[in-house]
């Protein structure tokens, strides 16, 4: 197989669960496909040293944090994360030492050559694999997924090129997601709220059991603060595996003053730290990424005060709460349900001063959206509605029908281009531009305004 469009084309011919019904999503669960596939082709992920992270919100933040501390103590980190704002290929990252590169959000993805090198190995092995004993035994349920191909894809890339570290986000919950087959040093779990609730549970304790699948036996776990529910199943979880679990805001402290902030962690206090994400939301992901590198030194690997210092000062992660544009300003971010529309509406009052406010809002189908707009609706002067081009997203037409019944001027726009000439043509200089509801429609406005 030659050329970059030949493997793309390849590795989108499997289902995508984004695509797929409620039963039919559920039906397709289920690790032993993908454990069989990699022990099929020798099991790459048992030779990786991967920390493991879930939760609902602020997970590539972590991620992020996470992967900037560690290269910045020397060493070579894979970064895999979901879903991608432009190209797919963000969401396999390689950070090596000495590499800091400036606004430069996206260094490290995986070249167009590796990805065509790996789809020319994985192909051949599939095939073989689809027409074994193994698969005809365990994988009744379907074909691999396009998540569970493009985990291995991350496993093998990342033993390939000899990584140090593994940072990985769950795609979707946690006990059932394909990254759930990594054998992690260190597993976190940063805030839960609700969300998937088709496919995860209605109630905040079976969300919460379903992220609390990626606790191992006498593991070592570090978990944001927690609504009580969702707080009580992770104690249970990791006392029930013999897990040592740390928490934020109880082993692990943090307070902001005058632009900086300090996190008193499990081993060494860290004073006068600084981040360029915005939002008092990430002074939280910031203090579990510590707790994650901290937990570090049971193994041996000792950070220091000094590289988690300028780690978590050089951590970029754009699509959230990322300023596009100062006059008129234009933000750009990823909240994707209640919770996090509720996050960033408080990030917006403290942090902005703006004339009027112009939302630009998309979301997804699956998501909270009579809570999101919920939260955004009473922030905005003027609304535009748009769509991302993606089969989850929900069209601006039904997404209107969720709006209340008050006098707000809407506009119903075909395409998120569409929706960025608009609001940008209605803005004065003094007013802000928010664009929300889904990392797609972020990812789409960040392309065509860019």
């Amino acid at each position: 197989m030659d050329g970059y469009r030949t493997a793309v084309k390849y590795l989108e011919s499997f289902v995508n669960y984004e695509k797929l019904n409620r039963y039919s999503y559920k039906k397709s669960l289920g690790l032993q496909r993908i454990k069989s596939f990699l022990q099929f082709i020798g099991n790459p992920q048992k030779e990786l040293k991967t920390i493991h992270i879930a939760g609902s919100k602020g997970k590539g933040s972590t991620c992020a944090f996470a992967a900037y501390i560690l290269r910045q103590a020397g060493f070579s980190v894979g970064l895999y994360t979901s879903p991608h704002l432009s190209d797919f290929r963000e969401r396999i990252r390689i950070l090596r030492p000495g590499r800091v590169v400036p606004q430069m959000p996206f260094e490290g993805a995986i070249s167009k050559k590796s990805l065509i090198g790996l789809v020319k190995f994985l192909k051949p092995a599939i095939e073989r694999f689809e027409k074994s004993t193994v698969y005809n035994r365990h994988c009744r349920c379907g074909r691999l997924s396009f998540f569970e191909v493009y985990t291995v894809l991350a496993f093998l890339y990342f033993k390939e090129k000899k990584v140090d570290f593994v940072v990985m986000e769950t795609g979707m919950g946690g006990r059932l997601d394909a990254t759930n087959v990594a054998e992690s040093l260190v597993c976190a779990i940063t805030p839960i709220s609700y969300e998937h609730t088709c496919y995860l549970g209605k109630r905040l304790t079976q969300i919460a059991g379903e992220k609390a699948g990626i606790i191992k036996q006498k593991s070592l776990v570090i978990s944001s603060m927690q609504e009580k529910e969702a707080a009580r199943v992770i104690q249970n979880t990791a006392a029930n595996l013999q897990a040592k679990l740390f928490r934020v805001g109880k082993e692990i402290q943090y307070s902001a003053k005058g632009g900086y902030f300090s996190i008193k962690g499990v081993n060494n206090n860290y004073a006068n730290l600084k981040i360029n994400l915005l939002g008092a939301h990430q002074l939280a992901n910031a203090a579990l990424s510590v707790g994650i590198v901290e937990a570090l030194g049971v193994y041996g690997f000792k950070i220091t005060v000094d590289c988690i210092r300028k780690g978590l000062y050089n951590t970029l992660w754009p699509g959230r709460l990322e300023v596009l544009c100062r006059k008129p300003c234009i933000v750009v971010d990823g909240a994707q349900n209640a919770a996090s529309a509720a996050v960033l509406k408080s990030a917006v009052k403290n942090i902005f001063k703006y004339r009027k406010l112009i939302l630009v809002l998309g979301v997804s189908q699956d998501k909270d959206i009579k809570g999101i707009v919920g939260q955004l609706f009473a922030l905005a002067h003027k609304i535009i509605l748009t769509c991302a081009d993606s089969p989850r997203a929900i069209t601006p037409e039904r997404l209107k029908r969720y709006l209340p019944d008050k006098e707000k001027e809407v506009f119903v726009t075909a395409g998120v281009k569409e929706a960025k000439m608009l609001a940008l043509e209605i803005a004065s200089s003094a007013d802000l531009i928010l664009v929300t509801g889904s990392l797609f429609v972020v990812g789409e406005f960040r392309d065509a305004y860019r």
